[in-house]
């Protein structure tokens, strides 16, 4: 069984910096994609930012510049350094992993972190 875990989220001031942890484990062969999205009560959850396997990303707009994503393929870990933080990037923040097995292919989600940004 996978399995996601997420760490590093909390509180801090706008302008302040944080960075999330989520580290894959169980049986696999291999991670696919990994991300991070976010999500904020009564509305969907959306995509903060993704990386493939190779090391390419996408960002969402709203944190281009300020989010960077990164992964350790070896750790089996995604990392999310946000800086420049605003109350508006307060959400419960999602890792995800496209994990390849011998039993197939599938989504994976963590319990996800709450961030707050105080103004």
């Amino acid at each position: 069984q996978v399995q996601l875990v997420e760490s590093g989220g909390g509180l801090v001031q706008s302008g302040g910096s944080l960075r999330l942890s989520c580290v894959a484990s169980g049986s696999f062969s291999r991670i696919d994609t990994m991300g991070w999205y976010r999500q904020t009560p009564g509305n969907q959850r959306e995509v903060a930012a993704v990386i493939s396997s190779g090391g390419a990303t996408h960002y969402a707009v709203s944190v281009k510049g300020r989010f960077t994503i990164s992964r350790d393929n070896v750790k089996n870990a995604v990392y999310l350094q946000m800086n420049n933080l605003k109350p508006e990037d307060s959400a419960v923040y999602y890792c995800s992993a496209r994990i390849i097995a011998t039993t197939g292919t599938g989504d994976h989600w963590g319990q996800g972190t709450q961030v707050t940004v105080s103004s």
